[in-house]
């Protein structure tokens, strides 16, 4: 039987120390490393992010990085077409594979199928583009409920876009969401011919707010505000995600004058806390059985690799 190639991933809440890591694995073993951090495909975004320096990419290569302006849109799809196209070329220089970050939906490409890749004509969707506007959720809830006799599962009905996005795959399919939902977990990921191994690194609750108040300390004095005012010049706020990541959402405010400069760096550090928070609970629930290894231990990532 032929052994599949191997995908090392390290990931973790953010202040935990990954860059670091995954540059002293990457180092000793040959490795590539990729990207898997949602913001940091944007061109410019450096200090908020916390982007490897120029230093730290030219000691390891780096791929999914600095891809499209702040103003571009980029999602799931894009990233696992790059992300592949990167592993495979990887693979084919005969070096390891080592995928760093902590965006949830981006890191989950790597363990579970991530489009269902239903085909949605452009007619159906402005026709229920234009009923929501002028019949309101409720009417496409109830159409809804009528398509699909065996429930609507855990659909967020308080969500105008899943609403949307449910009732389109119905219509355009004349299956029930059950059965999508059922259809879709039987798909292989993007990264089944890979044995995918998992490594995640944490602090101690102590040790991890010292982190993230060093570390909104250190963006603010390199210049994070000058960054946002420089990327909001050239059509930051034309793309919600990146402006409202946290950093940039908070400095967009002070810009705005709503918010005072005294201010700034208590609530990038309680933004911060909060994200950790929604990113351990997420990583305790969605993902699959992996090894833990602690900040600050001098344990191999990946045994016996």
């Amino acid at each position: 039987m032929t052994k599949r190639p191997i995908i090392h991933v390290l990931t973790g809440p953010t202040a935990s120390g990954k860059t670091a890591r995954a540059l002293d694995w990457a180092e000793r073993r040959g490795a590539e490393i990729v990207s898997c951090d949602s913001l940091l495909v944007y061109r410019g975004m450096d200090i908020g992010t916390a982007k490897p320096t120029r230093e730290e990419l030219a000691r390891v290569p780096h791929h999914l990085i600095d891809l499209v302006e702040p103003r571009e849109r980029y999602d799931v799809q894009l990233y696992v077409a790059a992300a592949g196209a990167a592993v495979e070329a990887i693979g084919r220089r005969g070096r390891p594979v080592l995928v760093v970050g902590g965006s949830g939906f981006y890191l989950r490409s790597f363990f579970a199928p991530m489009s269902d890749e239903i085909e949605v004509e452009p007619a159906l969707r402005e026709e229920l583009d234009a009923r929501l506007a002028v019949e309101g959720l409720a009417a496409l809830v109830a159409e809804l409920r009528t398509l699909n006799p065996e429930g609507l599962g855990t659909l967020d009905t308080q969500n105008p876009r899943r609403v949307l996005r449910a009732l389109e795959r119905c219509r355009a399919t004349g299956r029930q969401l059950v059965e999508l939902a059922a259809a879709f977990r039987a798909k292989p990921s993007a990264f089944a011919d890979y044995e995918v191994k998992l490594v995640r690194l944490d602090c101690a609750p102590e040790e991890l707010e010292a982190r993230i108040v060093a570390r909104v300390r250190t963006m603010l004095a390199a210049g994070l505000v000058d960054e946002v005012r420089r990327l909001d010049q050239v059509g930051l706020r034309e793309n919600p995600s990146a402006a409202g990541a946290i950093g940039y959402r908070e400095v967009l405010a002070l810009l705005d004058g709503k918010k005072p400069l005294a201010a700034l760096e208590g609530e990038i550090v309680r933004n911060t806390r909060a994200l950790v928070k929604k990113q351990r609970t997420w990583f305790r629930t969605q993902l699959p059985p992996h090894r833990l290894v602690m900040f600050g231990e001098a344990d191999e990532l990946f045994e016996g690799q």
